[in-house]
């Protein structure tokens, strides 16, 4: 009977794992054309029972992990300047970088999220927090990838790829700034000049926690490497 169920285990995680071929890029298509759409599905999915959540999407998290994972793997196709067997050796596998990732770029969902929150007047709990959590990780995840791409080439040997890498990262925060400031006038109903607002001191809170994190972080790493 053991047997029986373990079999049955493994194959439901084999179609989990297939069914991503198909529903990634589903998902990130939808996240990266329209933007608002999918966080008005993501805040619709959380009212229904687990089981029926995200049928034909990846789950906000999930998504966002999976695009971290992909990135990453893309940065080991591209020549740096910096040694990656230095970093894996500090963060002690590939499993930890994603980790180290999951947490800086989980900051801008967590940020936006409180932010809408305060615009709101919601007092800000775990339950409360959940659902523009959520709805950030599907516009969080295609920032992330694209924002990835660009310091690939910022970190390029001789600075070869300096002019293309501001370029992909100017145009990831452009990308991330209209869907964010839409979002705050349609949640809020308020004008363009105070969503504006809102999303730059959001931006800006979330890039310098994420800045100090990841200099904590690789310290950290460093300290427990040598």
């Amino acid at each position: 009977m053991d047997f029986m169920k373990l079999l049955k285990s493994l194959e439901e995680l084999l179609y989990e794992l297939v069914s991503w071929l198909l529903f990634y890029p589903l998902t990130m298509w939808r996240s990266v054309v329209n933007p608002l759409r999918m966080m008005r599905y993501a805040d619709s999915e959380l009212a229904d029972r687990p089981e029926d959540q995200y049928e034909d999407t990846l789950s906000p998290p999930l998504f966002l992990l999976i695009t971290l994972l992909l990135s990453q793997g893309l940065s080991t196709a591209f020549p740096t300047s910096y040694d990656p067997t230095i970093v894996a050796k500090e963060l002690g596998s590939g499993s930890n970088l994603l980790i180290a990732r999951g947490v800086v770029f989980g900051i801008y969902p967590l940020c936006m999220a409180v932010a809408m929150l305060r615009q709101q007047s919601v007092r800000i709990t775990r339950n409360s927090l959940r659902p523009p959590f959520f709805s950030q990780c599907y516009v969080a995840a295609p920032f992330a990838f694209i924002v990835g791409l660009a310091f690939d080439f910022l970190f390029m040997p001789h600075a070869e790829g300096v002019t293309i890498g501001l370029v992909t990262l100017a145009f990831a925060t452009l990308w991330y700034a209209q869907a964010q400031v839409r979002w705050f006038i349609q949640a809020r109903q308020t004008g363009v000049a105070k969503a504006i607002g809102a999303f730059s001191v959001a931006f800006v809170c979330a890039s310098v926690v994420a800045f100090v994190i990841a200099i904590v972080i690789g310290l950290e790493a460093k300290n427990l490497a040598s």
